[in-house]
């Protein structure tokens, strides 16, 4: 599966980021912790999605993010957690 779309929906306090496959969501939330910092709090993937990476690409376009943008990940979610402590190279992206 290479075109997949994330959708990034932010608010001043939070947000999330989303994947839709044939009607069935899978998300990422977090919340704001100041002006430099996200607090990655639950990702949830149906499923229907499982096996296909998608928790993967939710944690990683929130790396992308953040690095463009200059904000740091705080992964309270035990998956996020795990993810970004396999990658290594998302680590510049960690607080």
């Amino acid at each position: 599966m290479t075109d997949i779309d994330i959708t990034r929906k932010d608010s001043p306090k939070g947000g999330r980021y989303v994947i839709v496959i044939k009607g069935d969501e899978a998300e990422m939330t977090y919340s704001r912790a100041g002006a430099t910092r996200i607090i990655i709090d639950h990702t949830g993937v149906p499923d229907s999605m499982r096996g296909l990476g998608i928790g993967k690409l939710l944690v990683e376009a929130a790396v992308k993010d953040a690095r463009s943008e200059g904000f740091k990940i705080i992964p309270l979610c035990p998956f996020a957690k795990a993810t970004l402590d396999k990658h290594t190279e998302w680590q510049d992206a960690v607080q």
